[in-house]
């Protein structure tokens, strides 16, 4: 059974990741828009996946005897200026999205509830690879500079991360 505190503290997360989904997803809209086809690929996917930490933890609520709720989400931006500003509000998120999940782990250690900080390990681990990732773009596009070219290319091998993705 989980307690009221951490049942209530999942579901603000469940809210985190919703909102992660649909950020992405924004994004993905943005980039599609300006015929990046690559980064709007990316996007898509990275929002689907967020989608799927939520419902991971809507199952989990519900399976440990807690009732997930879903609930109202802020509208995304719909425009980020230049791709280097959008990676950056990306990478800010996901940075913010981490605290979260630590805050989180910290509860279930207050709490001793250990068996949901062991469900929690899955997702300390996938944010230590989401900060990774969008560090990683954003030092390319920073590489690129302004480079219009250099951002054909970029947006032709970011498709190669979502197949490196697919394939781990």
């Amino acid at each position: 059974m989980l307690s009221p505190i951490i049942e209530e503290a999942l579901n603000k997360q469940i809210t985190v990741e919703a909102q992660s989904s649909q950020i992405y997803l924004a994004m993905a809209s943005w980039a599609e828009v300006l015929g990046f086809e690559g980064v709007a690929q990316f996007m898509y996917a990275h929002s689907d996946e967020e989608r799927m930490h939520m419902l991971k933890l809507v199952k989990f609520i519900n399976e440990r005897g807690g009732h997930a709720k879903i609930s109202a989400l802020e509208a995304p931006p719909t425009q980020f200026g230049s791709f280097k500003e959008m990676f950056q509000e990306l990478f800010n998120h996901e940075v913010k999205v981490s605290a979260s999940i630590n805050d989180l782990v910290d509860i279930c250690l207050t709490e001793k509830d250990y068996a949901t900080h062991n469900f929690l390990q899955w997702y300390v681990s996938e944010q230590i690879e989401e900060e990774a990732l969008a560090r990683n773009i954003l030092d390319k596009i920073k590489l690129i500079g302004d480079d219009k070219g250099g951002f054909y290319l970029f947006d032709n091998d970011i498709k190669l991360l979502i197949t490196a993705a697919n394939k781990a």
